[in-house]
């Protein structure tokens, strides 16, 4: 391959992934309607798909909603079109208008004081790799965030990291509606 020629990545078909994988595809197109290209992607790797499952299915003490605050705020920093865009729909999913959506990926939450504090110090972390500034971290405890919710925004923004690192290398189609450009 050239020197300027851009390689191009393809999601795997059904077809194409060992037969564990494959039944990992049957359980999200019954559980999602349709296999989302970035878990069809990590199904390249015989194990991948099922330790990405695995590590995102993990109970936490942060609600469903705070999980979508965290995947917007890291995915927009990140700059992760395709996690912007599946998250998008997931957080109308869980209730979030347009509006506080958009206003999410920019660092706050102004609707909300609790979730501000966990927006906050989600980019704050995100943008200093891990060293979130004394600010965001006593704003986020004040607002009754504990040290085992930090673990887990942590550890949520670990998986949004992988997620956005494979497809920023990788660029395969987003098979969601295309999140609007900030």
């Amino acid at each position: 391959m050239a020197s300027s020629e851009k390689r191009t990545f393809t999601v795997p078909t059904r077809a194409e992934v060992s037969a564990n994988n494959q039944g990992m595809f049957d359980n999200l197109q019954k559980g999602l309607g349709f296999v989302p290209n970035l878990y069809a992607y990590f199904a390249k790797n015989d194990t991948a798909l099922g330790d990405y499952l695995t590590f995102q299915n993990r109970k936490s003490t942060l609600k469903a909603k705070e999980r979508e605050v965290i995947n917007l705020v890291t995915s927009q920093i990140n700059g992760c079109s395709y996690c912007q865009s599946a998250h998008t729909v997931l957080g109308k999913m869980n209730g979030f208008t347009d509006e506080q959506i958009l206003e999410i990926r920019k660092g706050t939450a102004s609707f909300d004081s609790k979730l501000d504090a966990l927006a906050k110090f989600t980019a704050s972390a995100v943008e200093n790799r891990g060293r979130a500034t004394e600010e965001s971290k006593e704003a986020f405890f004040g607002a009754g965030y504990s040290e085992a919710n930090m673990i887990d925004v942590i550890i949520v923004v670990g998986d949004k990291i992988i997620s956005n690192y494979l497809h920023n290398l990788t660029e395969f189609e987003i098979d969601f509606p295309v999140a609007e450009k900030l």
